[in-house]
């Protein structure tokens, strides 16, 4: 099935569900924890991806620009 056809289809779900008043509609306090959660899996609450350098003790707080170019050059 094309992907047009498949968000067709997914379409007319969702507005018979608002219309049925079955469809689920989301508080600002679950929106903001949904956002929250999300981004502490993508990116460790920190605001940047992690990666496997994040696991030594001196990278437990942000890095500092020195500290990122030292890291660039570290051999691994």
């Amino acid at each position: 099935m094309s992907p047009e056809k498949q968000r067709e289809i997914a379409s007319k779900g969702g507005r018979a569900a608002h219309e049925k008043g079955t469809a689920h509609e989301w508080s600002a306090d679950e929106a903001r924890s949904a956002g929250r959660k999300g981004g502490q899996v993508s990116r460790g609450g920190r605001g940047r991806l992690i990666s496997p350098l994040d696991d030594r003790p001196e990278a437990s707080g942000p890095a500092t620009d020195s500290q990122e170019r030292s890291d660039s050059h570290r051999p691994e």
